[in-house]
């Protein structure tokens, strides 16, 4: 499955987010309804003033290592599927993956 589009050093990935969860996490890929890879994650934060776009932001420049700045929401702003865009190289689609469980 190809998580991301790559070009010109941007990655181009689909997120589905979970605003008000119970914590910040990535929660892995999955596919959507019409096939397309799309990332799972949630947010502690509500998503009134666009709090949880934000902690979203936060969530995928600290998993991928890079600054906040070079993350931004493209599209779906105001929905739960949203386009994300980051700077960086195809290589880092994957550390967007869960953590593994302690046992």
């Amino acid at each position: 499955m190809k998580a991301a589009k790559a070009a010109e050093g941007r990655l181009r990935f689909f997120v589905k987010l979970s605003p008000k969860a119970g914590r910040n996490a990535i929660d892995g890929w999955a596919a959507d309804a019409a096939g397309r890879p799309i990332l799972k994650a949630r947010v502690a934060a509500p998503p009134a003033d666009r709090a949880a776009n934000a902690a979203l932001v936060a969530l995928i420049a600290e998993a991928l290592k890079i600054r906040k700045s070079d993350v931004r929401i493209v599209s779906g702003a105001s929905s739960r599927t949203k386009l994300v865009e980051a700077e960086g190289e195809p290589a880092l689609i994957s550390r967007l993956v869960p953590a593994a469980k302690p046992q």
